[in-house]
């Protein structure tokens, strides 16, 4: 797939406030500051369409970025920032459900975890629930380059015993820095958005 338009097509906290639900979209969800704004930028080759902070908890709404006109990506709101009030937090898990529920052209949402360290009690929650929607099946394990080879094995070793993945799951490490993973991660999201589109 070559990207050849990407652009911020809505911002919303409710479902009134998401673009129409006409397209397959793919979703990226984690815990605040696991790296999904730069994976996105990553991604579409853009450094500031979706805006990156080194304060957890920046992205608070539900962000529709629209790709070469065929499909979107969406970033979710990250979870598990302890400085966010509890109602607030807990606002954030009701617009990622009602997401997951609600959605469509929802085809598949990518789990990202720092590969540095273990699932936390959240990330098992969450993937949870993209089990339970059918969304499971590949995790994303961001700022790979931060650890060796062998220090990488026993992480994806650890996020799969964490997680309960299955034989079938995959555990992709990533990292914007080096620029390693993007085409494998292209290749999924190709394949799962190129299926057509049943609504």
């Amino acid at each position: 797939m070559i990207i050849k338009t990407a652009e911020l097509v809505a911002v919303g906290v409710k479902k009134a406030q998401y673009p129409e639900d006409n397209m397959a979209e793919v979703a990226f969800c984690g815990r605040s500051n696991v790296g999904k704004s730069s994976l996105i930028n990553f991604l579409l080759n853009r450094k500031k369409l979706a805006r990156t902070s080194s304060t957890p908890g920046k992205t608070r709404t539900v962000n529709f970025y629209q790709i070469n006109d065929e499909f979107r990506i969406v970033d979710l709101p990250g979870y598990g920032y302890a400085k966010v009030s509890k109602s607030l937090s807990e606002n954030w898990g009701d617009m990622i459900e009602n997401y997951l529920k609600d959605r469509q052209g929802l085809r598949k949402a990518f789990l990202l975890v720092d590969i540095r360290h273990e699932p936390t009690e959240k990330d098992v929650i969450m993937y949870q629930w993209l089990r339970h929607y059918g969304m499971d099946g590949f995790i994303i394990a961001t700022k790979a380059d931060k650890i060796s080879k062998n220090e990488a094995a026993k992480s994806i070793a650890l996020i799969r015993k964490t997680l309960k993945l299955g034989l079938d799951d995959r555990v992709l490490p990533i990292s914007t820095l080096k620029k390693t993973g993007f085409e494998e991660l292209m290749a999924a999201i190709d394949e799962v958005v190129g299926k057509p589109l049943e609504i």
